[in-house]
Order: C-alpha cells, then sequence, then structure tokens
C-alpha cells in the first residue's frame, strides 16, 4: 500500500503545527529521540533479516519497502511533536516499533526446516506490516485533522470581548478563567473599509507632523463621523509610513470608558501570544516599556484610536523615553496638553459627492435623479464621511419622491446633537426611514442596550425581539440585521458562513454599531421623560445614579427594555427602582463577582433576561434564586458566568421557553445530582450551550425533559459522551453537537428520536462509527457531517427514506454516494468551510 498521500498530508499538517507554535508555549521540550531511534533499530533489524532469513526474504522486502516510505514521516513527527510538547502522541506508535523489533528478531533465529513456525511468523509480519501502515492511514489522519481543528479555533480565540474560544489542546479552565490563547485580539492596523475619497492632502499634512523630530504625541482631532480613523488606517498605508517603522506599528481601540488591563495586555501580547502576568498596572507598564524597548531597533507607532475626554491619563502612561517613539491619538476632543493637534476638517464638495456618489448610485451611475437634488441632500451632510455613506445608503435605489422628501427633511435642521446639529438632521433622517418597515425603527433603537464597541451576538437581539416585537420566529431577526447591514446602520460580522443557517442556526454571528449611531440611539430614546420612555438605557459608575433613581417619591417606570451597564468601579448598593412594565432586562458588567439587583423580583411582565459579563474572567452570580419569582420569564441568556448546581436545584421557573449558555462554567450545575431539571424547567424548549469550556458530562436529569424540542451543545470539546436516556426526549427536532471533538460516540438510544429532522455532528473529530440505530430517524431530512471523515456509516443509513440533504465535507462525501441508490431524494452537499477572521481586527 503506498504512502504517497499520507506523506503529502503531513506537509499540510507540519505547516499547520509551525503555525500553532505561535499560538502555545508548552512547558518544558522532551529530551529524546525514543520514536526515531526505535524507528531506525527496526529498519536496520529489517535489513538484517533480509540478509540471514531467506525463507521470509518477500515479506521482509515489502516490508522494508513500506518502512523506507514512512520514514521521513517519522522524522518529521519526532521533531514537531517535541516542540509542541505531544510526544504522548507518539506513545502507541512506539509500542508498534518495538513490537516489530522483537518480531523481527525472533523471525532471525527460526530454522529453515521449521515450517510451522515460518506460516505462523509470515502471517504475523504481514499483520505487522498492516497494522503500521493502518496507524498512518488512520491514526495520524485522525490526529492531523484535529490539529488543524485545534489551529483554527485558536485563531478564532482572539477575540477577548466577543468569544474566549477554546481548543481540545492548550484549552481549558484553570483557575476560573478562560483559556490564556486569545485573550485580547490583535494590534494589527485594521484595512480602511470601503472607498476612501478625500484624504490626499489631510494624508500629506500629518505625515509631515508625524515625521517631525521632537514630537512624540500626535492627536487628530475631528467630531465623530469625520473620518479620523480611516485617515489613520490609510496613513499606516502610506509607504514611506512603513518603510520607517516597518513591523513596529501597533493599533489599539480604546472607546469611552477603556479597561486599561485588557489594553496592556493587548499590547503585551504583539510579540508573545501567552496571557501576560503582571501584578499590577505599574508592573504591566515596566513589562511593556522592556518589550518595547527591544523592538527599538526601529521607530515604533502606537495608535490610541478614539480616546475620549478623562481617558488621557492612559496617553501619558504610554509615554515612555525611547527613540522615535510616536503615538498617533484620534479624539472627538483636542488634547491641548499634547505635542501637536491636527484639526480634521469637512471633506470638500467635489469629495464629498464622490463619496456620497458611491454610496447612493450603483457603478452605473444616477439615471433619473436630478443632479441640483442629490447636490442639496449631499450638501446637507455637510462633508461628514460617516453622514454621506449613511444617507447615501438609505437613498440608494429610491424614486425620486423619497429624495424630494428626504431633502425636505434634512433642510429643516433638528436640536444640536453632540454640537453638531446638521450631523443629527442626517443621522436621524436615515434611521426615519426605518419607519417604511413595521417595528424596524424600534429594533435599531434596541441596539443602544448594549455597551459601546461591543460585538452583538445576533442570538440575543433575536431573544429581545420575538418576544418584545412579537416576531413570527428567529430567522425574522436575522432578516432585520440584513436590513441594518444594507442600509450601513450596523458591520454585520460573520465568524464563520455555514450551510446550517438556513435552520436558524446563527451562533457565528455578530453585529457592530458605530458608536456615533449608538449616541444617536441613546439620545433619541432619552427625549421623553424618563418615566415615559419606552426603553431606558442606563450607566452606572460607583455610585454614581442619575437622580431619578435617588428620588424618595419615584414614579414608576414606564420602560418595556431596560438596560443596565456597570462597570468595575460599582459598589451593587442597588437600591429601588419601580419597573413593572419592563419585559426585557439586559444586565451589562465586567466584574468577578455580581449580584443580580433585588427590584427584579418585583418585574412581574419581564419575558426577557439577558446577563452579559464583558470582563476577562467568569463571573460568580449572586441572588441567583429570585429568578424564581419571574413567573413570566420566558427567555434566559447567560454569558460568561459561573452557574453553580446549587443555585441550579433551586429554581423553578415554569414558563422558561429557552435558555442560552455561552462560555459559562456549568460543569458543576450539569453534573450527575439529585435534583430533576423536569422540576426547574418544566416547559423548556430549547437549550443552547455553547463554548462552556468545562463541560465534560451531562446529567441524566436532562433527559427527563420531553417537552424538548431543540438541543445544541456546540463547541464544548472536553465533552465526552451524552447520557443514554437521551432517548426519552421523544419530541426533539434539532440536535446539534457541533465542534464537540472530544465525543467519542453517539448513543444507541438515539434511535428513539422519532420527531428528530437535523442533526449536527460536525467536526466531531473523535466519533468513529455511527451507530446503527441511526436508521431508525425515520424523520431525519438534514444531517451536518463536515469534518467527519473518519466517521464509519452502517448500512441501516439506507433506512433514512425521508433524508434529503447531507452537508460534509469532501472526503465524508465519499461514504455517502455509496447510498444515493438506495436513498432517491438524497442530496449531498460538499461544503467547503470558511472561516472569517476579518473580524479578529475590529472586535475591540
Amino acid at each position: 500500500m503506498k504512502l504517497k498521500g499520507c506523506g503529502q498530508r503531513f506537509q499540510t499538517l507540519r505547516k499547520f503545527r509551525k503555525d500553532s507554535q505561535t499560538l502555545r508555549n508548552r512547558g518544558a521540550l522532551f529530551r529524546g529521540a525514543a520514536l526515531e531511534a526505535g524507528f531506525g533499530e527496526l529498519v536496520g533489524a529489517v535489513v538484517e533479516a533480509i540478509k540471514t532469513a531467506a525463507m521470509f526474504r518477500d515479506v521482509l522486502e515489502e516490508l522494508n519497502s513500506t518502512l523506507l516510505d514512512i520514514q521521513p514521516i517519522i522524522k518529521d513527527i519526532e521533531s514537531l511533536n517535541k516542540g509542541l510538547d505531544k510526544e504522548h502522541e507518539t506513545k502507541q506508535l512506539i509500542e508498534i516499533i518495538l513490537k516489530g523489533n522483537k518480531l523481527v528478531s525472533k523471525c532471525s533465529n527460526i530454522q529453515r526446516w521449521n515450517f510451522f513456525k515460518k506460516t505462523c511468523y509470515t502471517y504475523k509480519l504481514q499483520r505487522f506490516k498492516e497494522s503500521l501502515q493502518l496507524f498512518c492511514q488512520i491514526d495520524l489522519q485522525i490526529q492531523q485533522t484535529r490539529d488543524i481543528k485545534d489551529v483554527l479555533f485558536g485563531v478564532k480565540g482572539l477575540s477577548m470581548e466577543v468569544r474566549r474560544f477554546s481548543s481540545k489542546e492548550g484549552s481549558g479552565s484553570e483557575n476560573g478563567m478562560f483559556s490564556q490563547v486569545a485573550v485580547v485580539g490583535s494590534c494589527k492596523v485594521p484595512e480602511p473599509p470601503g472607498k476612501v475619497v478625500g484624504f490626499d492632502v489631510p494624508l500629506a499634512e500629518l505625515k509631515v507632523k508625524l515625521f517631525k523630530d521632537g514630537v512624540s504625541v500626535i492627536v487628530v482631532s475631528a467630531p465623530g463621523g469625520s473620518g479620523k480613523t480611516t485617515l489613520v488606517k490609510e496613513l499606516c498605508r502610506d509607504e514611506k509610513v512603513k518603510g520607517k517603522f516597518k513591523e513596529n506599528i501597533f493599533y489599539v481601540n480604546v472607546s469611552k470608558a477603556p479597561n486599561v488591563e485588557i489594553i496592556l495586555r493587548k499590547l503585551l501580547q504583539v510579540n508573545d501570544h501567552r496571557m501576560p502576568e503582571f501584578q499590577s498596572e505599574e508592573d504591566a507598564l515596566n513589562q511593556l516599556e522592556q518589550n518595547l524597548r527591544q523592538m527599538a531597533t526601529d521607530p515604533i507607532l502606537l495608535i490610541l484610536d478614539d480616546v475620549w475626554s478623562g481617558s488621557e491619563s492612559l496617553v501619558d502612561k504610554l509615554k515612555f523615553s525611547l527613540p522615535d517613539y510616536k503615538i498617533l491619538v484620534t479624539s472627538r476632543f483636542a488634547f491641548a496638553r499634547f505635542d501637536s493637534t491636527y484639526i480634521l476638517k469637512p471633506l470638500h464638495d467635489d469629495d464629498a459627492m464622490t463619496l456620497f456618489h458611491h454610496s447612493a448610485f450603483s457603478q452605473n451611475g444616477n439615471p433619473y435623479i436630478p443632479e441640483d437634488l442629490v447636490n442639496k441632500v449631499m450638501k446637507s451632510c455637510k462633508g461628514l464621511p460617516l453622514a454621506l455613506e449613511v444617507v447615501g445608503r438609505s437613498l440608494y435605489g429610491q424614486p425620486v419622491a423619497v429624495w424630494q422628501s428626504r431633502e425636505k427633511q434634512l433642510s429643516k435642521g433638528l436640536p444640536i446633537f453632540h454640537s453638531s446639529s446638521e450631523l443629527l438632521a442626517c443621522l436621524e433622517s436615515s434611521l426615519d426611514a426605518l419607519d417604511s418597515m413595521v417595528g424596524l425603527k424600534d429594533c435599531y433603537l434596541d441596539l443602544g442596550s448594549f455597551p459601546e464597541d461591543h460585538m452583538i451576538p445576533a442570538t440575543a437581539l433575536s431573544d429581545m425581539w420575538v418576544e418584545q416585537h412579537k416576531l413570527d420566529e428567529d430567522n425574522d431577526a436575522f432578516v432585520i440585521l440584513h436590513e441594518f447591514s444594507i442600509r450601513n446602520l450596523v458591520n454585520l460580522v460573520v465568524m464563520r458562513k455555514d450551510a446550517s443557517e438556513a435552520d436558524g442556526y446563527y451562533n457565528d454571528h455578530f453585529i457592530m454599531q458605530h458608536d456615533l449611531l449608538r449616541e444617536l440611539v441613546i439620545y433619541l430614546s432619552s427625549l421623553d421623560p424618563v418615566e415615559k420612555r419606552k426603553r431606558l438605557i442606563v450607566e452606572l459608575s460607583s455610585n454614581n445614579f442619575p437622580n431619578w433613581w435617588l428620588e424618595e417619591k419615584q414614579p414608576p417606570l414606564g420602560a418595556r427594555l431596560l438596560s443596565i451597564s456597570t462597570d468595575e468601579t460599582f459598589s451593587f448598593n442597588w437600591g429601588s427602582i419601580q419597573a413593572p412594565e419592563v419585559e426585557v432586562l439586559v444586565l451589562n458588567f465586567r466584574t468577578k463577582n455580581y449580584t443580580l439587583p433585588v427590584f427584579m423580583e418585583k418585574m412581574e411582565k419581564l419575558k426577557v433576561l439577558i446577563v452579559m459579563n464583558n470582563g476577562i474572567y467568569p463571573t460568580e452570580l449572586s441572588n441567583f434564586p429570585l429568578l424564581c419569582s419571574l413567573s413570566n420569564l420566558t427567555r434566559m441568556r447567560l454569558e460568561k458566568v459561573s452557574v453553580p448546581s446549587l443555585s441550579m436545584s433551586s429554581l423553578h421557573l415554569k414558563n422558561l421557553r429557552k435558555i442560552s449558555l455561552v462560555m459559562c462554567n456549568i460543569g458543576q450545575a450539569f453534573k450527575n445530582g439529585t435534583y430533576r431539571m423536569s422540576d426547574t424547567f418544566p416547559n423548556l424548549l430549547e437549550i443552547d450551550i455553547d463554548y462552556c469550556d468545562d463541560l465534560v458530562e451531562l446529567t441524566g436529569g436532562f433527559c427527563d425533559l420531553v417537552q424538548l424540542m431543540k438541543l445544541s451543545i456546540t463547541n464544548c470539546h472536553k465533552l465526552r459522551a451524552l447520557p443514554e436516556g437521551i432517548g426519552k426526549l421523544v419530541n426533539l427536532k434539532v440536535l446539534r453537537l457541533t465542534s464537540c471533538t472530544d465525543l467519542m460516540t453517539l448513543p444507541e438510544t438515539i434511535g428513539s428520536l422519532s420527531q428528530l429532522t437535523v442533526l449536527d455532528i460536525s467536526d466531531c473529530l473523535s466519533i468513529i462509527n455511527m451507530p446503527i440505530q441511526i436508521g431508525e430517524l425515520h424523520n431525519l431530512s438534514k444531517l451536518y457531517m463536515r469534518g467527519c471523515s473518519s466517521c464509519n456509516l452502517p448500512s441501516t443509513i439506507k433506512k433514512l427514506q425521508h433524508l434529503k440533504d447531507v452537508i460534509c465535507d469532501e472526503e465524508t462525501s465519499y461514504q455517502w454516494y455509496s447510498f444515493e441508490s438506495d436513498l432517491t431524494n438524497l442530496r449531498v452537499k460538499v461544503h467547503e468551510e470558511e472561516i472569517n477572521l476579518n473580524w479578529l481586527q475590529t472586535c475591540l
């Protein structure tokens, strides 16, 4: 059997493993060469035996040919596994080689006349050769696939704010922390979005300031939406700038409420992807200065984007006495205290028209809108790039009447909005265009419930909108998000394009809202008196409460949506508010401990609870049992919190229909225990567990949730097995187990899931055999098996007469083609996994 294909695959593995060394630096290296040395001894023994054991010459020569094919691969395995601390993975191969050595040695001592032993040992040699080939053909391919996926999961995890991804190797939850890989993201300068015009002169002027000796801090200042960030991104693409600073250009988004710890960790990981350890902020700054000093062979440019008033101290802290070290700051504020300030002016009419045309019309131009009307609308944007893009996109493809109406609105003007009434008029008119679809504007105003510069999970928005705005189904929420994206009101980020979108699976979808548009949303939401607002967005720091919160005779709030964001300094002395009409409560925080507010108990109409930790560490949640008082709660999402088993067993949420647990510590809560989950969640229809790193086993209590219709356990890499009682879930229609890489098998009782229509086991790398009971899933219509080339299909697959779609990789598809004659409705779709890494540059 030829092994050239195996050798080629190892070239791919070799490349991926070398790349993965930049993602992990694990422990001390193994200091031996047991595999290569043992293999060399085996080759020598076989060559010698060919000369001395003539009765075995034919089979020994075949074995020698096989060993020569494998030899280069063995050398690669030895060197790469030592570098990656994976020597344990060669243990099985070493054992095979040692057995082979003993076998060849015995063959050399067998006498020619002993025909019985000749027959016996010829058979053993043949079996040994086959076992060696089988290991290389199967086991090493499984390791290769796992390693490649491991690298991809590690790379995806580079976003701290969005996801704390962890993979099979090098992942884990130690001391309550998430994976040390991928905490803060990349310092690479993002590419400018879309078309860039009108920056030739500002670019030249800014370069003069940047190259001027004796200037250490340059501030680019202008109102929001003026293109400050775009100008700086263009600057970093300039050949002269790249020639001067080379690889030493680093970018950090600071934003309105900066988390200094995250920023320092991000900068400390520039050349080392390990989680940096430091005792204090001062210690971190000292480490950072030393790191930069080591890189100072070339000039260094540090870009601090979107620095707000009050954060100047951060700039001061990052000023180090280094040669040719520059800090470039973008801000809405002009900081006179720093060396040099460049005021970015609005675009001139010619450049503004170019940008506006690009946003408002197709490449074929403007076939019917009068130029004077276009000019009036363009001029009303006052040369602000964001306004030009947003207004232009909102008018794309619209008839003349809409343009005329918009021009009339813009000409009236609106109250001052952050010192720019013109910008408010432009941006608000774009939101008014959402009124053409019922409820669309209300949905957009809900986006202000999440923190600035936060990647908002699409599934969280879906939970809110399905209950609050009475959408027919979850998919409707994603139609709305796409509409926002088309209108240039949000950036829709899809981390992995997945065919399962058609089944309503959107866990990899997020949106980002421009901070100026978020401010507009908050401004519009605050125009009414507090007690009459439909949505109330509150940001708390330390013990600084708004005046209405502290009033003794506080009127009841009429808000249906309440969002409360707290920072690290908040003391959790909540006080009391009356919010009897609240249907959606969003709690944003970033502390290691969090106490749910007691006033939640009186929110009798609460339907959706979203608890999101935006910090680095998982949060211990207090006051968990008060959720029992929320009799109308139907959807609950917990992100990055620890759920103790005691709290879970004390709950009784009789009307909860869906629970989502994302990056939570739930291992203790879901271990086999004495409590019945059906008592806690008597009417639960959907469970979504994603990236819960400590989940190893599921309590058998899951199987008592007989009303459950959707069960999604994805990216839980340590999950080893499903409970045997899973067959009790007779109403289950969707079962997703995507990327549970340690899951060894599916329970035999899976055949009892008679209502199951969708099954997803993509990237479950350890599943080798599909149970024969799979054939009993008579209603199964769609099966996802991407990355399952090692999974063997039983003959009972022929019974799946309702199976229409199998979505898999190319290698897996070969098995399915043999069933096409029996499954006449079957369509095998080869899916190329496409992971989008562009989001890494914008996630922080």
